[in-house]
């Protein structure tokens, strides 16, 4: 309808002629307040990120300090003042597959029909060379081969981020700062040694190098010249990277001759808080709590072990000897120690792992966990940070838990063990 705009219009008209302007005055206030707001949230992010990159830069011009102190070049101590962090390592920090994924899942990605192909290649072509080290290191080529296959697929992704910003990212804040600092510190004292280029000091996001992926301090204190010549070069010669793997392993207890672990079965009604990766005890107590062998033997030289049940009373167990704790001296998570056991095994001729994964079972979302660790740590159970990774502490919290509601205290947590601590 057209309004009147003369002397004699319609009170329907004015009406809708006001509403219409106070309709403009309002869609006018409502783009000022958004503009407003959206200038704010500018103001804000820049503040923000003008506090981070001062803290930042607090944290470098700290490092180049240090790094003086220390004897490092000028060029490694300016390069520095050109980084700026990298917040694709901060997500992946957040999100480490071995911690994150079921155990299930992780060993079908580690554990491949190609990852078997092509390490049944690598083991052929470096022959000679993997059976010198195990002459020298006493660690069986089997071992060698599947930390490489498991850490970079055999030199196929041995990480593309520079090293230095990847470590001053992790350094300057958060959980990881302070091993962040100290391998950045590291890192400049291999890059004054001379064995890599700046331009080609690459890795993952957090800073582990070359082809079986040592971080700075490891390398520093144990890599090793398979080669001869001079340099420890783990980033292109597989034999300085294999030899360094060989006898970091070799340093840090891997007894020769000793497998890293057998399967077992356990009996019905077996006390599972006796499934402890910091609990070793001798073959005969295990045999005396009905554990037996379900591949392989159980034999007194094996040693003292640990009972390692990571799905709990449903999934697979296994007795594991001083040898898989070497390996999670190379990583700490258990996974990862299992999936370069069993892929091992695979090259050794074993099989598969005979008792099946509880499938079926839905894992807990980090969120969940996260949650899982408040309520426990609400009841007065230790499980460290509300991190939302299933570690160590929140494992025995989770026992000690079902231990005191009398459930299986496998430690083992699922979707129906918060709904039973969220009921409480």
């Amino acid at each position: 309808m057209q309004v009147d705009k003369g002397p004699g219009k319609s009170v329907i008209g004015e009406g809708r002629q006001k509403t219409g302007r106070q309709t403009l005055e309002q869609q006018n206030f409502t783009i000022l307040k958004k503009r407003s707001v959206l200038t704010m949230v500018c103001l804000l992010t820049t503040i923000s990120t003008g506090f981070a990159d001062t803290a930042f830069n607090r944290f470098i011009n700290s490092v180049q300090a240090e790094a003086r102190g220390n004897g490092i070049d000028a060029r490694y101590i300016d390069a520095l003042a050109r980084l700026t962090p990298d917040p694709e390592v901060v997500r992946l920090s957040e999100r480490q597959p071995e911690y994150v994924k079921p155990i299930w899942a992780y060993l079908d990605h580690m554990v491949t029909d190609e990852r078997l192909r092509l390490g049944r290649a690598e083991l052929a072509e470096w022959r000679d060379f993997l059976g010198e080290l195990e002459s020298q290191y006493g660690v069986p080529r089997s071992i060698i081969v599947a930390i490489w296959g498991v850490e970079t697929n055999y030199g196929g992704n041995k990480g593309s981020f520079p090293v230095l910003q990847a470590l001053a990212t992790l350094g300057y804040q958060g959980k990881r700062a302070t091993f962040g600092r100290q391998q950045l510190l590291a890192a400049l004292e291999i890059l004054q040694s001379g064995d890599v280029a700046l331009d080609d000091f690459k890795g993952s996001w957090a800073g582990a190098m070359g082809h079986t992926q040592f971080i700075p301090t490891t390398y520093l204190g144990y890599a090793a010249d398979g080669t001869g010549d001079g340099i420890r070069n783990i980033w292109t010669q597989p034999r300085d990277a294999l030899a360094s793997t060989a006898n970091y392993l070799k340093v840090s207890g891997w007894r020769a001759g000793l497998p890293w672990g057998v399967e077992v079965t356990l009996p019905d009604n077996f006390d599972y808080q006796v499934a402890d990766l910091k609990r070793y005890e001798a073959v005969d107590v295990w045999q005396k709590r009905g554990v037996a062998a379900r591949t392989g033997k159980l034999y007194a030289s094996l040693g003292d072990m640990a009972l390692f049940a990571p799905a709990g009373h449903r999934g697979p167990a296994f007795l594991v000897t001083r040898n898989f704790r070497a390996l999670l001296r190379y990583n700490t998570a258990p996974a990862y120690a299992l999936a370069v056991g069993h892929l091992a095994d695979r090259f050794d001729g074993l099989g598969n792992i005979v008792k099946d994964w509880p499938l079926a079972d839905r894992p807990l979302l980090p969120p969940e966990i996260a949650e899982l660790q408040r309520r426990l740590a609400a009841k007065g159970y230790d499980t460290g940070d509300a991190d939302g990774v299933l570690g160590r502490l929140t494992r025995r919290a989770v026992r000690q838990y079902q231990a005191a509601e009398n459930l299986i205290a496998d430690g083992y947590a699922t979707p129906g063990l918060l709904t039973h601590l969220s009921s409480r």
